[in-house]
C-alpha cells in the first residue's frame, strides 16, 4: 500500500513497531492515524484513519476492543470484523459456521485466516474444504486483527476471495497474569501467561486449560489444554521470533435436530426440546502442534520478511445428521478423520523507489505450502467404525508469488497494480478404491487493481478490482467413482476463480465520527463443494453476489465509543435452471450495533446487538431461515493495578433462536419414510459467566 510522501517516516516507525509481532506474509505500511483528534481517540480501538487503507472495508482491529466485548467461543473474535457473523452447528471442539457477504463460509471456505503467523484453512480436509477451527486461539494473546475484504490483495491467496484475517499474537506482556472464568454449566476456564526478559531475548509463555457441558441436554463435556511459547530478539525494526504451540480437545455434540421433533416434543417415549441430542455419541477429539519463526529487517526505504512453519495436525469427528435414513438399523453416524502434516515458507521484500518523477513503493513476495494428509470418512455406530467409504493419503503443493506496485500519480490520486501466479499441485492415492487414485495440476494469475482518491474534506474514495480463488479438494481432482453410489463421476478444476469489484469511500467529516460505505459484487465460475459427510464433490453453478456494507465508528467523547456496521447481500446463482436461482443458506443482511463505555472510573461496560438475517434454505426460496437478534452484556470493574472482576452475559434477553438451520431429508428411528424438514441447531440461552484477572 503507498502513502503520501509526508507520511513515509511515520508509517515506517509505526511497520517497525510492529514487525516483532509480525506473521509469515508480505509487511504492511500502515500511515499514523493524526487526522483527526477527536477519532484518533478511537484508535485505543481501531488503526482504520484516512491514508492507512487501500480499501474501504480493510482495517485493523485493535486488542482493546477485543476486551471490551464478551465472546462466547474463541473464533467469535472474528466478529469484530464488520460484516462477519460467527455461530455453531455442533460440538464447540469443532470448527464454527462463519456468514460473510452473502456466504455462508461453511467452516471457512473463501475466508483465509491465519493466528501468530499459521494458517488455519486446511485444504482437502475430512470435514469440508478450507476448515477452519480457531478454538486453539487464545484471545488475550491477540496484539491486532487485520481483515480486508474482497479478491483485491495480492499478497493473499487460496480461501481468500470473499476476505481473510491475519490475527497476530504478542511477543511480550505488559505484565504477567492469570485469569479464571466460570460461568453456567460448568463452565470453567483457567487462562496464565507472562513474559521475561532473558538478556537481549524475550520469552512469552501461555497456558489455557477449560471445561464446558453447555445448556444441552447430553453434556458437551468440552475438555480443551492449550499453549503458547515464544523466543523473540533484536529489535522492532530488525528481529525475529519463534513460536511452539499446542492445543488439544475432547468433547460431545449435541447436533442440529429435525423441527417436527421438536413439535412433538417426545423422541422413543421420552420427552425431547431444543437442546436433547438424537445420537448422543456424536463428538470428536482433536489436536494441533506447531513451530514457527519468522525474521524482518525494516529501515527507512525497505522492508524484508521471512518466515516458515510447521504443523501436525489431528481430528476425529462423528455425526450423525439424518439419523436412520440410510442404515434404519445401526443410524446413520459416520466418523470424518484427518491426520497431516503442514509445512510452509514465506518471503517478501518491499523497498520504497521512483517511478520516473513519481514517488512509488513495489513488493514482491513468494508463499509456498505443502500438506501430507490422510483423510477417510467411515460408517460408524457409538464411535465405533464398521465400514469404510473413503481412505485416502493427500499431498498438496501450493505455490504463490505475487507482485505489486503503489505509486502516487499526483498528491490527491494513488494506484495499487499487483499480479498473483498461482500453482497447485494435487496427489491422491486411494486405499478405497484405486480408480479414485491421480494426480492433477492447476495454474491461475490474478491481476490486481486498486485507485484511491483523496483526501478532500477529510474523505477518501476507493475503486479496487481484481481475481481471486480457491482451491477445491484434491479427491475431487482425482475422483473417477462416487464411493457412495458406484456411479461414474467427473474430475473437478483444482483452483475456481472469483472476479471481485467494489466502490467505496471512508470519511472522518463530522469530528469524532468515522464512516465507510462499500458496494461490492463478487462472481464465482462455480459454488463447487466438496461434501464430507458424502466423500464426493456436489456439483454446483456460477455465482454472482452484490451488496453494501456501511460500518461507522462514534467517538462523541473520551468515554464512549459507539459502533455500527450493517451490510446487505443479493446473492443469486448466475445460471437459470427450473430448481431456482437462490443459493441456499446465503444471508440477505447482517448487523452489530455496540456502545462501549470506557474507563468511568474504575468501570466500564459494552452493550451489543447482533443481528443475523434471514435466507433461503432453498434454491426455490419457499424455505427461508429466521434472523435472529441477540444482545450480550459486559461489565468491568477494576480491583487494583492490573486485576479486575468482569461479568458477561451472553443473549441478555433469552430469546429462542437458532445458531443454524437447513433444510433437508432426515429419517427418524420409527418413521416409515424420510422426511424433508427444516434442521435446526439452537443458539444457547442466556449464560452468565464471571472473571476475575490477577495482574502482577
Amino acid at each position: 500500500m503507498f502513502i503520501h510522501r509526508s507520511s513515509i517516516p511515520a508509517a515506517l516507525a509505526l511497520m517497525a513497531a510492529s514487525a516483532s509481532q509480525a506473521q509469515p506474509t508480505a509487511p504492511t505500511v500502515v500511515a499514523a492515524a493524526t487526522q483527526l483528534e477527536r477519532v484518533q481517540l478511537a484508535g485505543r480501538h481501531y488503526d482504520n484513519a484516512i491514508g492507512s487503507a487501500d480499501a474501504a472495508s480493510q482495517g485493523t482491529i485493535r486488542a482493546e476492543l477485543l476486551k471490551s466485548r464478551p465472546a462466547l467461543r474463541p473464533g467469535e473474535v472474528l466478529e469484530f470484523v464488520p460484516g462477519l457473523i460467527v455461530t455453531q452447528h455442533s460440538g464447540d471442539g469443532k470448527a464454527n459456521q462463519y456468514f460473510l457477504r452473502g456466504f455462508n463460509l461453511d467452516h471457512g471456505t473463501d475466508f483465509a485466516t491465519s493466528v501468530n503467523g499459521l494458517p488455519v484453512n486446511m485444504p482437502s480436509h475430512g470435514h469440508g474444504q478450507g476448515y477452519s477451527d480457531l478454538n486453539f486461539l487464545i484471545p488475550e494473546l491477540v496484539d491486532r486483527i487485520e481483515y480486508r475484504k474482497g479478491p483485491y490483495f495480492a499478497r493473499n491467496g487460496n480461501f481468500a476471495a470473499a476476505g481473510s484475517a491475519d490475527i497476530a499474537y504478542r511477543t511480550t506482556l505488559d505484565q504477567s497474569f492469570a485469569t479464571l472464568t466460570l460461568g453456567q454449566r460448568q463452565f470453567q476456564r483457567f487462562v496464565g501467561g507472562g513474559s521475561v526478559a532473558l538478556g537481549d531475548k524475550r520469552l512469552l509463555g501461555a497456558v489455557e486449560v477449560q471445561h464446558n457441558d453447555g445448556p444441552w441436554t447430553l453434556p458437551e463435556r468440552l475438555r480443551k489444554r492449550n499453549g503458547v511459547l515464544t523466543l523473540s530478539g533484536g529489535t522492532r525494526a530488525a528481529g525475529w521470533s519463534a513460536s511452539a504451540m499446542g492445543y488439544d480437545a475432547s468433547w460431545n455434540s449435541t447436533d442440529q435436530i429435525p423441527e417436527r421433533l421438536i413439535a412433538a416434543g417426545s423422541f422413543n417415549g421420552q420427552t425431547f426440546g431444543r437442546f436433547d441430542a438424537i445420537d448422543t455419541s456424536d463428538g470428536g477429539q482433536t489436536r494441533r502442534s506447531s513451530l514457527s519463526g519468522e525474521w524482518h529487517d525494516v529501515s527507512s526505504t525497505q522492508a524484508t520478511q521471512v518466515a516458515a512453519y510447521a504443523m501436525d495436525y489431528r481430528l476425529k469427528l462423528f455425526s450423525n445428521f439424518t439419523y436412520a435414513l440410510e442404515r434404519p438399523g445401526d443410524g446413520d453416524q459416520f466418523s470424518q478423520q484427518d491426520s497431516r502434516r503442514v509445512y510452509g515458507f514465506s518471503a517478501s521484500h518491499a523497498v520504497e523507489h521512483r517511478l520516473g518523477a513519481l514517488p512509488a513503493r513495489s513488493e514482491i513476495g513468494l508463499q509456498l505450502r505443502h500438506d501430507r494428509a490422510r483423510v477417510g470418512l467411515f460408517d460408524a455406530v457409538e464411535r465405533r467404525i464398521t465400514a469404510t467409504t473413503r481412505d485416502d493419503a493427500v499431498r498438496e503443493t501450493q505455490l504463490g508469488i505475487h507482485g505489486q506496485t503503489s505509486v502516487e500519480l499526483t498528491p490527491w490520486l494513488r494506484s495499487v497494480v499487483g499480479l498473483r501466479a498461482d500453482d497447485a499441485r494435487f496427489s491422491v492415492e486411494s486405499h478405497s478404491n484405486a480408480a479414485n487414485s491421480g494426480s492433477a495440476s492447476a495454474q491461475l494469475l490474478s491481476p490486481k487493481l486498486s485507485l484511491i482518491a483523496g483526501p478532500w474534506a477529510r474523505t477518501e474514495f476507493f475503486f479496487n478490482a481484481g481475481r481471486g480463488f480457491h482451491s477445491n479438494d484434491a479427491r475431487g481432482t482425482a475422483a473417477r467413482i462416487d464411493p457412495k453410489t458406484g456411479s461414474p463421476v467427473d474430475a473437478v478444476p483444482g483452483l475456481v476463480a472469483a472476479r471481485g469489484l467494489e466502490l467505496g469511500a471512508r470519511t472522518e467529516w463530522v469530528p469524532g465520527l468515522q464512516s465507510s460505505v462499500a458496494l461490492w459484487k463478487l462472481d464465482f465460475d462455480s459454488e463447487l463443494i466438496y461434501v464430507g459427510d458424502a466423500g464426493a464433490t456436489e456439483p454446483n453453478r456460477p455465482s454472482k453476489r452484490r451488496g453494501i456494507e456501511w460500518n461507522n465508528r462514534f467517538v462523541p467523547a473520551p468515554w464512549l465509543l459507539i459502533d455500527a456496521d450493517l451490510a446487505w447481500t443479493h446473492a443469486r446463482f448466475a445460471n437459470v435452471d427450473p430448481a431456482g436461482d437462490r443459493i441456499p443458506n446465503a444471508v440477505d443482511k447482517v448487523g452489530s450495533v455496540a456502545v462501549t463505555l470506557c474507563d468511568l472510573g474504575p468501570w466500564s461496560a459494552s452493550l451489543q446487538w447482533r443481528y443475523l438475517g434471514a435466507g433461503s434454505l432453498v434454491e426455490d426460496n419457499s424455505v427461508r431461515s429466521r434472523s435472529s437478534l441477540t444482545t450480550n452484556l459486559r461489565v468491568s470493574r477494576k480491583l487494583w493495578a492490573g486485576s479486575e472482576l468482569t461479568v458477561d452475559v451472553f443473549n441478555l434477553t433469552d430469546r429462542k433462536v437458532n445458531d443454524i438451520e437447513y433444510f433437508y431429508e432426515s429419517q427418524l428411528p420409527g418413521e416409515a419414510a424420510p422426511v424433508a424438514d427444516r434442521h435446526v441447531h439452537p443458539a444457547e440461552p442466556r449464560t452468565v459467566r464471571v472473571t476475575l484477572k490477577l495482574g502482577f
